[in-house]
């Protein structure tokens, strides 16, 4: 039995986190089965990426090519088939990062095997492979395994801890028929590290709620402070940026709204669920449906001026009762 993990290199030739993390859990499978690991990349050159996870001891192919830079769904598809063409894997692991998210159930049609996406974990269990998946919006585990061969899966981010294990990687090239890939790659264009508001890597996530908008003690309302302030605090820490769902859809109310917050910021039951080792809840309720979403932070500290509010009743480690404009501008003043 072999198990093949499938990556793309990032755009500077590296893994991406939730790419380490996916291998961990590829190599640990295979450990648990008693199969043989080969990793497969796919980028425009894989030798940083393959050195770096080298000492995984897994067989290393690769499928390079200038196009393979750009994410094409169809040069990625075919990349990722030469890899298990040269392989014949019964069980393909890859992490869930957008590139293989698109092309892997691509992957599973051509193989004519199954796909199983945005699992949480995986483990060996009485020699079978056995795939762990939320549902119900984090509130339920469940777990699930096929007999169906070849198994396509991908891994969440911070479901594995990130694979560390660098050395010098030998690498066999494999063949990529290209010649039906019609998409041109025109190029990327990347925000900058100020702009960016969105990390998932970050070590804390704020979330701003629908209060940073309603009006304040002198009865006005003041949205150009809070995003001043909101800013401020980003950018001085570099954390990430989240938002309640009754803040990022007020502006279908015809409310006042904060203009670099977007339905990619909301955090939930409807949206995200990220992992930050802290987090910070301002001016939101911290009921069910939002808590939901911190269901993973390890941390977790919360502003309201109501100290009855949902985050009180056991949500939140701290509770810092107060307004929050007055607090993260302070805060901001010790942090500059």
């Amino acid at each position: 039995m072999t198990v093949l993990y499938i990556a793309n290199t990032e755009c500077d030739g590296t893994l991406a986190k939730v790419s380490l993390e996916a291998l961990s859990a590829a190599k640990s499978l295979a450990e648990g089965l008693g199969a043989d690991l080969a990793v497969g990349l796919i980028g425009a050159d894989v030798a940083k990426a393959a050195d770096s996870v080298a000492g995984c001891g897994a067989k290393f192919y690769a499928a390079t090519d200038a196009v393979l830079a750009g994410g094409v769904y169809g040069a990625d598809l075919a990349a990722a088939e030469a890899l298990a063409g040269a392989v014949s894997p019964e069980i393909v692991v890859a992490p869930a990062t957008s590139r293989m998210s698109r092309a892997l159930p691509g992957l599973a049609v051509r193989l004519d095997g199954r796909v199983d996406t945005h699992l949480s974990g995986l483990k060996a269990v009485d020699g079978k492979p056995v795939a762990s998946r939320w549902f119900y919006r984090q509130r339920m585990e469940g777990t699930l395994t096929r007999e169906e061969r070849p198994w396509i899966l991908t891994l969440d981010s911070g479901c594995a801890d990130a694979f560390e294990g660098a050395g010098s990687a030998d690498v066999e090239s494999v063949a990529v028929d290209l010649s039906g890939v019609r998409t041109k790659h025109a190029g990327m264009e990347c925000v900058s590290e100020d702009q960016q508001t969105i990390r998932p890597d970050a070590d804390v996530l704020l979330v701003a709620g629908a209060g940073w908008t309603k009006k304040q003690a002198d009865g006005g309302v003041h949205v150009d402070v809070a995003e001043t302030l909101i800013k401020d605090f980003l950018g001085e820490t570099k954390a990430s940026l989240g938002s309640s769902k009754s803040l990022v859809d007020i502006s279908g109310e015809g409310g006042a709204v904060i203009s670099f917050l977007t339905h990619m910021h909301q955090v939930g039951q409807t949206g995200a669920s990220p992992r930050h080792p802290k987090g910070l809840s301002t001016c939101c309720h911290g009921e069910e449906p939002h808590v939901v979403g911190w269901r993973f932070i390890g941390e977790r500290r919360a502003i309201n001026t109501d100290a009855g509010c949902g985050w009180a009743q056991g949500k939140c480690d701290v509770l810092y009762v107060g307004d929050a404009f007055e607090i993260m501008k302070k805060v901001n003043e010790m942090l500059g």
